[in-house]
């Protein structure tokens, strides 16, 4: 497993990131204590979490999946061999993350301590490797969405005071680096110039959704990513299962992510499924797992740091991780590139 440098950190992260997004809903504890243990043999030392976990988000199981990572440290006694990355919400309406009574999630000061703490005490641990903003307390043209002049007039927690409240946990010791996550390119200058300005914590990566039918990072983000060395940690590089063709031609398999909570709706329209479908004939084409085109493809871009797998079998697992074994050739790169230019990412 490749190994590469997490920003201008000195932590040095597998090429393969384990998500963990269904663990506390899809998938049992003692499943996610395999999939770790797994992962962690086949050279894979950099596990993403979140508060907000698992997937999909309600009070019941928030804060499940940082639990279940939390048990298995314990029962393995190996902390030390992990580079842990974690998340704090933005401004939501999921006011159950936090243990006080509040009208919206926030990025102040109070909201990021008791995240902070929260999940370290489920986690088990006394520090945090990454901790990312989940998405932005400003109003934003994220997720597909658009923002109106309305929203872009409303207030919201300053750069630098948001840095501010992370730098006290950075100085106690209970964070060692920060990054942002389904942030766009004024947001990350934004924080880096605050961060240079005050000598405030400097992002070291950015999470943002990157696949073969989602490429808008490679519309700004990708310069920034490469200029100011902050790198993409790539989630949903399956197109959350549609680069497989698990759901092609309207199939819908038992206990699909589809199937159980119809949430895809980013890759369900007539120009994605055309571009999906071309990429599903290519690998038919080339003999090749599909799912492994896909996540070679994200591995291969020069910004990326490390690309997030996310399996509910160890099966899939195992695809996913011997899919960063695959040699990435001339003819691979051009046919890719073919089809994005025909079909320039359709998917928000």
């Amino acid at each position: 497993m490749e190994m590469r440098k997490l920003g201008r950190t000195d932590l040095m992260v597998s090429a393969c990131c384990l998500g963990t997004m269904t663990w506390g809903q899809q998938n049992t504890e003692a499943e996610g204590h395999a999939q770790m243990d797994y992962a962690l043999e086949r050279g894979v030392n950099f596990f993403d979490t979140a508060e907000l976990y698992a997937i999909p988000p309600k009070p019941d199981t928030q804060g499940s999946t940082e639990t279940i990572i939390g048990s298995w440290f314990k029962a393995r006694g190996n902390r030390d061999k992990v580079i842990l990355a974690t998340k704090v919400v933005g401004r939501s309406q999921m006011t159950w993350h936090r243990s006080m009574e509040v009208e919206l999630c926030r990025l102040t000061k109070e909201h990021i301590d008791d995240a902070v703490h929260g999940s370290l005490k489920r986690l088990q641990t006394d520090y945090i490797d990454l901790y990312q903003m989940h998405w932005p307390d400003r109003p934003a043209p994220i997720f597909g969405a658009r923002v109106s002049a309305e929203d872009y007039a409303k207030p919201y927690e300053p750069f630098e005071d948001i840095l501010d409240h992370l730098n006290s946990h950075v100085q106690a010791g209970r964070i060692r680096h920060i990054g942002v996550s389904n942030e766009t390119s004024y947001g990350v200058m934004r924080f880096l110039a605050e961060s240079d300005k005050h000598g405030l914590p400097r992002l070291q990566s950015i999470q943002n959704v990157y696949n073969l039918v989602s490429r808008k990072f490679e519309e700004g983000l990708d310069e920034i990513a490469m200029r100011e060395q902050v790198g993409l940690l790539a989630y949903s590089p399956l197109a959350q299962g549609y680069l497989t063709g698990k759901y092609r031609n309207g199939a819908l398999p038992e206990g699909s992510r589809k199937a159980l909570f119809d949430r895809l709706q980013r890759y369900e329209h007539p120009e994605g499924t055309r571009a999906i479908e071309s990429y599903l004939v290519l690998a038919e084409r080339l003999g090749i797992d599909p799912a492994k085109i896909a996540l070679k493809f994200c591995d291969t871009r020069a910004f990326m740091t490390s690309t997030i797998i996310g399996a509910t079998t160890m099966e899939q697992l195992k695809t996913c991780i011997d899919a960063f074994d695959m040699t990435w050739t001339d003819e691979l790169e051009s046919e890719v590139e073919k089809l994005n230019r025909a079909q320039p990412s359709p998917c928000p």
